[in-house]
């Protein structure tokens, strides 16, 4: 493992830009080489990865694998499709710049940084990582430090695939991270806090570097009253309490109807009954909070009408999935993204009152309806604005390849998955090539009369 002082970094750096210099990142043969290392490494150390998510968050080894593991299988679908993505996209030219040809050239960016989080902690370093080998970069993937035991094993499996003069990982905390900003990459990819986000974003700027920043915000949930109840609460139930609550796109909110909003915490408290039995705590399938920093921040939010859970223990990081009803904007759940098992339930009489308030908000990662009724989708899909939108399920946006990924507004910056990275690791060129044959003269001086044929021509 690289040491944690600054120097170290820089050299770091140096030895992936010479590497990255010697021109062969640049060749199909060798990335895709560098992905089937990857994922070979990923199903050797499969046992490994999933103990060590246990131990940093107690996922369960189902969703270890489910939300982990398993979506870096986007490894096949960038070999599949990188043949295609590296090809030069042509563009057509212009009559009056006949004869020539246009192409847009994806090429590799250079040394880029990986900054992941602790949520996800071995899914979000590994799939932009996916991103960067396939655009044909060299990469320094920093994991957080809040998540040491899959930090760990991301640093295992990095430094017996591949050399540090391609793909490293370096592990610390805050200074690390400084360390690492304070040099110049050739992008840097942040999953993180909106906070800490900008923090990236005003390091990056010294430098000129291009960043996409993969934040959060609080994403709403819209339950109408036209749906199936029950199947309603399992999806959203699902959605939110999956790793605890950690997820970056679990609803963060309910906006619900108030003609169904009885039924609807009925079927709430059932489906949890039936997810987790009446006693969340002793079930294997639910995860633990990351810190017991993460931990109070969470408890100090369980405050009023309290209607499933608000159990807690800190010893044991937990908080029993959480629903608090008769919520109002400013609840301390309504502040900040929650990011834990905690769901506040907001009433609305109309749909405008929905719009209105979700409108009032910054813009969030992502946003959820339930409804069989077509007008009510497509008024909550025009009239509010958000990362991605999901109708009648929660989260499962984010496992379609072919869908990018990202905020917009405090949510984030740009997007990827699937071809999505490629792009975001890439730089299309743009080259225009002409012949030496019929050079017009229409172009040179003297210009005397020509402005009558080329205003023709333009």
């Amino acid at each position: 493992m690289v040491q944690l002082t600054q120097s170290p970094v820089e050299s770091l750096i140096a030895e992936q830009r010479a590497f990255f210099a010697t021109g062969k990142t640049r060749s199909r043969d060798f990335r895709r080489t560098q992905l089937l290392r990857l994922q070979q490494a990923i199903e050797t150390h499969e046992a490994k990865i999933t103990t060590a998510l246990q131990a940093d968050l107690g996922k369960p080894a189902f969703e270890a694998y489910a939300t982990e593991i398993g979506p870096t299988k986007e490894i096949r679908y960038a070999l599949k499709h990188l043949k295609r993505w590296m090809h030069p996209q042509k563009i057509p030219v212009p009559m009056s710049l006949q004869p020539g040809t246009a192409q847009r050239y994806p090429e590799p960016l250079g040394v880029v940084l990986i900054i992941s989080p602790w949520n996800y902690p071995f899914y979000l370093g590994i799939l932009p990582l996916v991103g960067a080998i396939a655009a044909g970069n060299c990469a320094i993937l920093k994991p957080s430090e809040l998540s040491p035991n899959t930090s760990e094993i991301l640093t295992q499996i990095i430094s017996t695939t591949f050399e540090s003069d391609y793909i490293s990982v370096i592990e610390g905390g805050v200074d690390t991270s400084q360390a690492l900003l304070d040099q110049k990459f050739d992008h840097i990819f942040f999953t993180g806090s909106t906070h800490v986000g900008r923090i990236v974003m005003q390091a990056a700027a010294k430098q000129l570097t291009p960043v996409t920043l993969e934040l959060g915000g609080k994403s709403p949930c819209v339950v109408d009253a036209d749906i199936d109840v029950s199947v309603t609460a399992r999806r959203i139930a699902w959605g939110k309490f999956i790793n605890a609550g950690q997820t970056c796109i679990a609803p963060d909110y309910l906006l619900v109807d108030a003609k169904i909003k009885s039924d609807f915490l009925a079927a709430l408290k059932q489906t949890l009954g039936k997810f987790y039995d009446d006693e969340p705590k002793a079930s294997p399938d639910f995860a633990r909070i990351v810190s017991d920093k993460h931990f109070q921040r969470l408890a100090d939010l369980i405050t009023g009408d309290v209607v499933i859970g608000g159990e807690t223990d800190g010893r044991d990081r937990y908080i029993a999935p959480t629903v608090i009803d008769n919520v109002t904007p400013d609840h301390p759940a309504m502040g900040d993204e929650i990011f834990g098992p905690i769901l506040p339930v907001l009433t609305y009489e109309t749909l405008d009152d929905a719009i209105a308030l979700i409108n009032q908000r910054p813009k969030p990662l992502a946003a959820y309806v339930f409804s069989n009724n077509r007008t009510v989708q497509q008024r909550i899909q025009h009239e509010t604005s958000s990362g991605g939108l999901c109708i009648n399920h929660t989260v499962l946006q984010a496992a379609v390849a072919d869908l990018p990924f990202g905020g917009v507004g405090d949510s984030g910056i740009g997007a990827y998955h699937g071809k999505a990275s490629f792009d975001v690791f890439s730089h299309y060129k743009s080259v225009l090539k002409k012949p030496f044959w019929l050079d017009m003269s229409l172009l040179y001086p003297p210009y005397g009369d020509k402005l009558k044929l080329l205003k023709k021509l333009m």
